[in-house]
């Protein structure tokens, strides 16, 4: 049960981002901008550093919507599930392999990023602007996941709910409004 009086039967982000819309624009925004604006990282390579975030961060809702959305732009469920388990041995290219090294250091706090980290992304053909995305979506998503666990939010435990919403993702992106859910309660 949610810490704070959300709207019923909106899991994850959306219950306290209805609740909240002054701060739900600007973080949808900001995701949109990591996630699918204009970069030379994929969509998808974007997504699986968020879901590999959400996933050592223990954020079940954001670690399954972005996985989907991962797999969408893949077209391939397995292959992140096998990053979530262990992105060395997964079958990708070396390049996100480095950029989820660094997406994890930064999810264990930013100083744990090394020299060694950056040298190994770069000897993979990782730019500068995309070190810095990773940086950043890393960032982003520990704030994302725990504003989403901080609440106590609800999520379906069924990964099945998570496909429609990830292809829904994929393809229009994010645009969670209080105007499309049921008026917001507050406590």
């Amino acid at each position: 049960m949610p810490h704070i009086k959300l709207a019923e039967g909106l899991p994850g982000i959306v219950g306290p981002m209805v609740f909240s819309p002054e701060t739900a624009a600007p973080m949808n925004d900001l995701a949109n901008v990591l996630l699918r604006g204009p970069n030379t990282l994929t969509p998808g390579e974007r997504e699986m550093i968020a879901t590999y975030v959400s996933s050592e961060n223990d954020c079940f809702f954001c670690q399954t919507v972005h996985g989907c959305v991962a797999a969408y732009h893949f077209n391939d469920e397995a292959l992140v599930k096998k990053v979530k388990l262990d992105f060395e041995e997964a079958p990708t290219t070396e390049k996100l392999k480095s950029l989820l090294a660094i997406a994890g250091k930064v999810q264990k706090g930013g100083k744990h990023v090394t020299s060694e980290h950056i040298a190994r992304a770069r000897k993979a053909g990782a730019t500068d602007k995309e070190i810095h995305d990773t940086v950043l979506i890393a960032a982003a998503f520990c704030m994302f996941n725990r504003y989403v666990d901080g609440l106590d939010t609800w999520a379906p435990r069924d990964p099945g709910e998570y496909e429609g919403r990830g292809q829904r993702i994929a393809e229009q992106g994010y645009n969670v409004r209080p105007e499309n859910f049921p008026q917001k309660t507050h406590a």
